[in-house]
């Protein structure tokens, strides 16, 4: 039985936990031990529910608690060669992350306590940014939090997946008619920022295969998109390749509080 819950999606703050009865790791650190505390324990879980923690990259809303989280738990934390010198001098992470860094293998699956992790580089304006492809008592997870655009790598590992967390940030029409700087709108859309609603949709039509789940649409803009946009657009991309309804369990994560603990089906 695999879990796997969002604690926050979004801007404001980015966690995620995934975790069997024997494995479990947390994605990102971007609320903190107060709210992962509480969140754990409403769902009868704890610090010993998860074993380590990777990070996608060094923006603040994935790291800003990464400090706290070293100094207080002692896990391991695993990042890129890249992304673990970044961190080693971030405001918000120096002085706590070296004794808790760890460095992934590159192209190849690193073991974490019995958790196969591969990461893949993605395009989006961090230091580096990547999405993880994640093997855990026999289930397949790919989660991929930001990305300017989709990549044929990213396809190929969620096009063997059971479950996909996938950003789906903004709706376009929304985007270029509010109120963001012509600056900070071309910063999002031109590919080294965020997924669009259309291209998350694009991208599952190329990602679907028959033992595909769930689908987690994470990362949605409070300014630019709405719940019902971004599933609507990924709904009506998998009923135009064919997908019956109910096949893949489609969801949308919610960006300022926690999701309910998803048991994922298999």
């Amino acid at each position: 039985m695999l879990r796997f819950m969002s604690f926050s999606s979004g801007s404001c703050g980015n966690c995620y936990y995934l975790g069997s009865e024997k494995h479990g790791l947390l994605i990102d650190a971007g609320v903190s031990l107060k709210r992962l505390k509480k969140y754990l324990e409403e769902n009868r879980l704890s610090y010993d529910s998860f074993s380590a923690i990777i990070i996608t990259h060094d923006h603040l809303d994935h790291v800003r608690h990464l400090g706290s989280f070293c100094k207080r738990l002692s896990k391991p934390v695993y990042t890129t060669e890249t992304l673990a010198v970044a961190l080693k001098r971030h405001t918000f992470t120096s002085g706590w992350f070296a004794g808790c860094s760890r460095v992934l293998a590159d192209d190849a699956w690193t073991d974490i306590d019995g958790i196969a992790v591969r990461y893949f580089v993605v395009p989006h304006d961090a230091t580096q940014t990547v999405g993880y492809a994640i093997e855990i008592d026999g289930h397949s997870f790919v989660i991929v939090t930001d990305l300017g655009r989709v990549t044929d790598e990213m396809i190929g590992f969620a096009s063997s997946a059971d479950t996909v967390v996938v950003e789906s940030n903004y709706d376009m029409d929304m985007l270029i008619g509010g109120s963001y700087t012509y600056e900070l709108k071309m910063r999002i859309a031109q590919g080294s920022g965020h997924l669009s609603n259309d291209d998350c949709a694009s991208a599952i039509k190329r990602f679907w295969h028959p033992g595909l789940k769930n689908i987690f649409l994470c990362h949605l803009s409070e300014n630019n998109n709405t719940p019902e946009k971004a599933f609507s657009a990924s709904s009506d991309a998998l009923m135009q390749i064919g997908v019956e309804r109910g096949t893949v369990a489609l969801r949308c994560l919610p960006r300022r509080t926690p999701s309910p603990l998803y048991v994922l089906q298999d």
